[in-house]
């Protein structure tokens, strides 16, 4: 993929969050997308349970500027790559997972790799600010964000529609305004989304598994939810 931003004499400038130059973080950052259609799963420990393996199902496959090719999560309060998963109290990567054919591998699918690398090297995007869209894909894992209602001990659960990725390298969950909603369905694109980790209100995100229990008034997920409660 072409842009008209290259990057120059950002070897000695530091990352005050990361930690990292930023001309490692951007060659780390996203040129590509590409949805996971085959329900192929991140597999990871917790700290609290570390006898067990958990799952979360793979949301898109990402290619980075320089080359590697991950896959994303929704996780707490952003989309984050599979491998960088090492929160010490909520999980660590431990491998990707094809229940199909009880498969435990530690790195990106070739046909993933062959899709992202073809598309990156077919689309030539011009871009010239940081915010310009590169690509949008739908979700299709049902993932949900929750957000706070001001000044109220309330939660509610939006339908997360697409993920919006910026020549920056940005990821955003798109949300729905109902009130700027001309025609339905609402597709990926559409000028009624908005990025969820830009409201104020936004506090998580959901696999629609933890969302359906929410709705269904689960006792274990309305104690985990009430936590989120307390913090709003």
């Amino acid at each position: 993929m072409k842009t008209s931003n290259p990057t120059h004499n950002m070897d000695n400038v530091v990352d005050f969050f990361t930690g990292k130059t930023f001309s490692t973080l951007h060659d780390e950052r996203f040129i590509r997308l590409a949805p996971e259609l085959d329900g192929l799963e991140m597999l990871y420990s917790n700290d609290t349970s570390s006898e067990k393996l958990f799952s979360l199902k793979i949301l898109c496959w990402g290619l980075r500027a320089n080359g590697e090719v991950v896959g994303l999560v929704p996780w707490l309060n952003d989309i984050v790559p599979c491998p960088d998963l090492c929160d010490p109290l909520n999980g660590h990567f431990e491998g990707y997972y094809d229940q199909g054919i009880d498969d435990v591998f530690f790195e990106a699918p070739i046909h993933k790799v062959v899709e992202l690398e073809t598309a990156a090297d077919y689309y030539e995007i011009e871009c010239e600010n940081d915010d310009d869209v590169v690509q949008e894909v739908p979700d299709m894992i049902g993932t949900h964000a929750v957000l706070a209602t001001p000044g109220q001990k309330h939660l509610s659960l939006v339908e997360v529609i697409s993920w919006r990725l910026l020549h920056d390298g940005t990821i955003y969950g798109m949300l729905t305004d109902h009130t700027k909603v001309v025609s339905t369905p609402v597709l990926p694109g559409d000028d009624c989304l908005y990025a969820a980790q830009t409201n104020d209100n936004f506090r998580y995100f959901f696999q629609h598994q933890i969302a359906n229990k929410i709705k269904a008034q689960d006792p274990e997920a309305l104690a985990a939810i009430s936590l989120l409660v307390d913090d709003v």
